[in-house]
């Protein structure tokens, strides 16, 4: 942090409409920021407004509310590119009414697309990398400034992974980022490309992190990577011995962690696991990507079909209760349907409560996209549609197991319904019950009486 205040010497947040600094009054201005992807961008849009906070913007409620403008992009669905085109378009009026408004590209597509972006999309005037993020004070003082045209998409694989997580206001619930980039290099994946070779923060540095969040109210943390177990500390810790310190050394209540890879899943980060289920979560992410181990192998993802079931036997037979969730790609170039019908299959073996399921679409710079044999879009969708059929017929009677359970659920927050409020609970349900607003941030028993795939409802027990 010492080279983000050294850029914003002299300026404090605050929430007023103006911020005093010196003899002078800053008017305070707005900013949007809409956000794609995944959740490695949630936490990088969160840190956005809380550098931009720094330099007096506030969050603005629509677009024609701001001042600045930034569109966090995500490059991992297809044609992107063509989602930010279209965006910025919606904002051409707004920029005709008042000339003075910046709008910006962030994240995985500024990334890919560089100078790239400005030459295509001329109302832009500012593009920056997810490596930039840390610059964004000084990138908007260049556009106060008068300059434009501003790209910052550098790498900075020379430098440690130093980073604090920033939260604007006392939350329930925050991400930590524990590494960034990716050396896997599966064939289908373009973020090796858009964040760069993998790096781990040290472990210290992040108990520190966490312990700082709970002094500021915060009772849950996600820890985030691209291949989050893969986490290696300068001292040579595994995940799994930061999630051990995590426990013993900070005062955080409950942990979770995404996206764990299945080939780095092993029984030592289990037993871990398994003998602190009292701080980490009993909901597992294992993305499987594909049923077939042919298509596996054609993905680089180093496992086999049967090594995940097993992987995957290997966490419910370890940690009883455990709930399991999983991404899975169709219509990979080459996939054949016997090779499709593997990937159905698996949802026979493997009990997922939750699957988030994509239609193959080629990313530019990885190997795949280069492959022969594509399957046609009309067969793609088609195959999507068979798979979540296939698991919707699980869903509903896999919720049922949760009726009349009691269920630990951390309060989140009150939701639209009077007097109902919301959390999640260790098994990574949302949950919706009545009760005061007081009890935002506490943990809670609630006896579900009402099951649906995405969601619980329950009385809470006193």
């Amino acid at each position: 942090m010492d080279r983000l205040n050294h850029k914003i010497t002299g300026l404090s947040c605050s929430k007023e409409k103006s911020n005093k600094v010196g003899s002078y009054f800053i008017p305070q201005k707005n900013v949007y920021i809409s956000n794609y992807g995944c959740q490695m961008n949630v936490n990088d849009t969160e840190r956005m407004y809380s550098l931009l906070e720094m330099i007096n913007y506030a969050p603005a409620v629509s677009p024609d509310q701001a001042q600045l403008i930034i569109i966090n992009s995500c490059s991992v669905r297809e044609k992107p590119v063509h989602k930010v085109r279209s965006e910025v378009g919606r904002y051409c009026p707004l920029k005709k009414k008042n000339p003075q408004l910046k709008i910006g590209v962030a994240g995985c597509v500024a990334q890919q697309e560089k100078k790239k972006l400005l030459k295509d999309i001329p109302l832009l005037d500012f593009v920056f990398g997810p490596d930039a993020i840390d610059d964004l004070p000084h990138i908007v003082s260049r556009l106060e400034h008068g300059e434009n045209n501003i790209v910052e998409a550098r790498f900075t694989h020379s430098q440690p992974y130093h980073v604090q997580t920033l939260i604007r206001d006392t939350q329930v619930s925050a991400f930590v980022n524990i590494t960034k980039g990716c050396d896997n290099f599966c064939t289908f994946c373009v973020v090796p490309f858009t964040r760069g070779r993998e790096r781990s923060r040290p472990l210290n540095h992040v108990c520190e992190d966490v312990q700082n969040l709970v002094k500021r109210g915060v009772k849950e943390v996600t820890l985030l990577g691209q291949n989050v177990n893969s986490y290696r500390s300068d001292c040579g810790a595994t995940f799994a011995c930061l999630l051990l310190a995590l426990c013993e050394k900070t005062d955080i209540k409950r942990i979770r962690f995404t996206s764990p890879h299945p080939k780095d899943f092993n029984e030592e980060l289990m037993e871990i696991i398994q003998s602190r289920r009292d701080k980490i979560m009993s909901a597992i992410h294992l993305p499987a990507q594909s049923g077939n181990s042919r298509i596996l192998e054609q993905m680089n993802r180093g496992y086999t079909r049967e090594e995940y079931i097993e992987k995957a036997d290997m966490i419910l037979d370890k940690m009883p209760g455990a709930v399991l969730s999983t991404d899975l790609i169709v219509g990979f170039p080459g996939e054949t349907e016997e090779d499709f019908q593997d990937t159905l299959s698996l949802l026979d073996k493997v009990p997922f409560e939750m699957i988030y399921s994509f239609k193959y679409s080629p990313r530019p710079f990885t190997k795949a996209a280069r492959f022969d044999n594509p399957v046609s879009e009309k067969e793609k969708s088609h195959r999507l549609a068979r798979l979540n059929q296939k698991h919707n017929q699980f869903a509903f009677s896999r919720s049922q197991k949760y009726k009349n359970q009691v269920l630990e659920v951390l309060v989140e927050k009150k939701d639209g319904k009077v007097g109902y409020l919301s959390g999640r609970s260790c098994q990574n349900k949302l949950v919706h019950f009545q009760g005061s607003a007081h009890l935002k941030g506490k943990i809670v028993s609630v006896k579900i009486n009402k099951t649906y795939p995405q969601v619980l409802y329950g009385e809470l027990l006193f």
